[in-house]
């Protein structure tokens, strides 16, 4: 059995200060617990419901003595933890999930190379560290066409582009201006969809109801759940997730994005090593958050249900839509009048264009009506028709 940190006489210590550290943070006091959170820079908000906040560098000897003096138990809320960080707080305390795990997903090159080795569907993919290596790369993939991506620190479409033979691989791999990068086939894809995985020290998991997802300027824009896909795909994805779980020996809540092709193939895209914003609908339409699942994981309590109580639709909220000068918001009058749906907002000291401020979920009694809701809410915020 693992240790139980009990409510009341427990510390948590959270990695990270974004929206994702800061519902976890709710979860927890509104469990018993305190957390302290290492933001690992300047405090933009979100990390203020903290009971205590180290606005310090994760290289900072004095902030890691008092995170280790504090915290009982610890975890992150994103991927971009040194892994020599994480290796150092688990000589002193429980740190879920483990470094290896982190360390696999925080990194393309080390992400898609587990895929292959564990016989986990994924695009075709080739490393690339030169501009002959692109050129090899383009020519080996079917239409000589690809998605260029850096194998450290890309998220939200961030440290990507598409390239194709019909350009200068110098020339492109210089403007890339980067070590190393993963060179992807670019799908023909039919849809998008992630699944929420729940592992704890036993080995016990449990999925969550597979999620729709649509982007926008390679920004997650909405997610549909439970996803409006065939009962195979659905339970492949989750079959695929649980066995990404244990290769990992995860120990925590896991986000897989899968792309399905325009010729019915499942493929996992990546893996993210905490909650996810794919899962935000689970605080509103499921027996148990995902930000309480992973408490309850690291913590030594059992997993909770991952029962849909109720068909949701999420719809993220961007600065795009408060004022040009990223001071007024949009009137949220509006979208309280919405039934079922429910506002949830990061505390984050200024919007701009991309920058993920809040979201909102719509719950109702089937997807018909949550999708008819959301063309509501979307258009009281200024966002153009969904039409999906």
């Amino acid at each position: 059995m693992s240790q139980v940190f009990e409510a009341g006489k427990t510390t948590i210590g959270l990695l990270g200060g974004g929206q994702l550290g800061r519902m976890m943070t709710a979860e927890a006091r509104r469990m018993g617990y305190k957390v302290l959170t290492w933001i690992g820079g300047p405090n933009d908000g979100p990390a203020d419901w903290a009971d205590e906040v180290l606005a310090e560098p994760f290289d900072s000897n004095r902030a890691l003595e008092h995170f280790l003096k504090t915290a009982d138990v610890a975890t992150v809320e994103f991927e971009n933890i040194p892994r020599s960080l994480l290796e150092k707080l688990a000589l002193e305390i429980p740190v879920r999930p483990g470094a290896d795990a982190i360390a696999i997903c925080q990194h393309r090159e080390r992400e898609k190379n587990f895929l292959r080795d564990n016989q986990i569907p994924c695009a075709p993919f080739s490393l690339v560290d030169s501009a002959e290596a692109l050129e090899a790369g383009l020519a080996k993939l079917p239409e000589s066409r690809g998605i260029l991506k850096t194998a450290e620190f890309g998220y939200d479409g961030k440290g990507q582009t598409t390239v194709s033979s019909d350009v200068d691989p110098y020339t492109t791999w210089s403007n890339f201006g980067c070590i190393r990068a993963v060179l992807e086939d670019r799908i023909n894809l039919a849809s998008e969809l992630s699944v929420i995985v729940v592992r704890n020290e036993e080995g016990e998991t449990i999925t969550y109801d597979p999620v729709e997802n649509f982007h926008s300027n390679h920004i997650l824009d909405v997610s549909i759940a439970p996803a409006r896909l065939s009962e195979e795909i659905s339970k492949s994805a989750g079959e695929i997730a649980v066995k990404i779980a244990e290769a990992l020996n995860y120990i925590g809540v896991m986000a897989v994005e899968f792309f399905v092709s325009t010729e019915g193939k499942l493929l996992v895209n990546e893996m993210a090593p905490r909650p996810h914003n794919s899962g935000h609908h689970t605080i509103n339409s499921c027996d148990t958050s995902q930000f309480e699942q992973q408490l309850r994981v690291i913590c030594g309590l059992p997993i909770g249900s991952a029962r849909t109580h109720s068909p949701s639709v999420m719809q993220n909220l961007l600065g795009d839509v408060w004022s040009e000068d990223g001071e007024t918001p949009p009137d949220w009058t509006k979208l309280h009048r919405i039934k079922g749906a429910s506002l949830h907002l990061y505390g984050k000291s200024r919007a701009r264009r991309g920058r993920k401020m809040g979201h909102l979920t719509i719950s109702g009694d089937s997807i018909s009506e949550v999708m008819e809701k959301l063309e509501k809410a979307r258009a009281a915020v200024g966002l153009p028709e969904f039409g999906s």
